[in-house]
């Protein structure tokens, strides 16, 4: 063989080699564990996940060809949120997807080397899951839901809709410390609003309905609903709107999807936005990024949803100027 020939065959080789090791390493398949606190049927979290999952396909990742998922759906309850994560850690995986403030709690407890992106986690830097919001400094990042503040907020968009209560009860999940937050944020917004709130902690649904009727005694009362596993699935919602309907008690939701199915009025932000957020994290993750280097992203839009046929059932007349504030009325 000449030299020059040699060289040329030799220099074709170096062009080629990076491409062909390029390739190789995007075929590997990466495996993603993901852990939700859904059952798996209810809509609204069907409806997340089809958008995580197509946000994903948008950046290049196909379940069956690049990337293998591990889904371990639960249905609140923390004896299988623990085993679930537990499984999760002991596959492996490349890096954990998961939703909710007592999943990631459960799955820090379990590994502190895989990565994790998390989404619909509120107060996670009050939570001890991040240092703080623009670095947070360990094996996991995400997307924020609500902050410690939203307590107040709620209380005052309730006090809006009905000027006439003044004692309000705010269903809690003491395990959660994220709830205990709202709740002290809503007992502080109360001094200036005239409003006595009182703590409802509970663990189950019979919990919820007992405290609730014990309160549900004068005209003047109203409920706060916090996000937690207990009220984290349609199933869940619709019984919570059923009993403060039967109670008559107004009360505010952290999720849209309760006035759409009868409940009075919601304040939240745009869940579908944060899971295709955390898609994009989960990609950039699986690129060699490291969630100590990305911040966590906090919610910038929130929905405001009134039911104005519930407002008519509990007998309220809506300020004209709050029904213009609304994003959307529901009759």
């Amino acid at each position: 063989m000449r030299r020059r020939d040699f060289i040329s065959i030799f220099a074709g080789a170096i062009v080629a080699w990076p491409l062909a090791a390029r390739s190789q390493q995007f075929e590997r398949v990466r495996h993603i564990g993901v852990l939700a606190p859904f059952n798996g049927t209810d809509p609204e979290s069907l409806a997340n996940l089809a958008a995580f999952k197509r946000r994903l396909s948008d950046l290049g990742w196909t379940e069956g060809l690049n990337i293998a998922v591990d889904y371990h759906f639960t249905s609140g309850s923390i004896d299988e949120i623990r085993a679930a994560a537990a499984a999760l850690v002991a596959a492996g995986p490349d890096m954990i997807f998961a939703a909710s403030n007592v999943s990631v709690a459960v799955l820090q407890r379990a590994t502190t080397s895989t990565p994790i992106v998390f989404v619909q986690v509120s107060d996670p830097v009050g939570s001890g899951f991040v240092e703080s919001l623009a670095k947070p400094g360990a094996n996991m990042t995400g997307f924020q839901g609500y902050e410690p503040a939203i307590g107040g907020k709620w209380l005052e968009v309730l006090k809006e809709v009905t000027p006439r209560v003044r004692h309000v009860a705010v269903v809690i999940q003491p395990s959660v410390s994220a709830n205990v937050a709202f709740l002290r944020s809503a007992e502080v917004a109360g001094r200036s609003l005239g409003v006595t709130v009182i703590a409802a902690p509970a663990k189950d649904a019979a919990d919820i309905e007992r405290v609730l009727g014990e309160f549900a005694r004068d005209g003047d009362r109203g409920v706060i609903i916090t996000p937690s596993p207990l009220t984290n699935t349609s199933e869940k919602r619709e019984f919570l709107f059923a009993l403060t309907a039967r109670l008559k008690l107004p009360a505010v939701y952290p999720y849209r999807l309760t006035p759409e199915s009868g409940g009075l009025v919601s304040y939240s932000y745009g869940q579908v936005a944060q899971w295709e957020g955390a898609a994009s994290y989960v990609d950039r993750v699986l690129r060699g990024a490291k969630p100590a280097d990305l911040p966590v992203q906090a919610p910038n839009k929130y929905e405001f949803v009134i039911n104005l046929r519930a407002a008519r059932t509990l007998g309220l007349d809506i300020p004209p100027a709050l029904l213009t504030r609304a994003d959307e009325l529901i009759d």
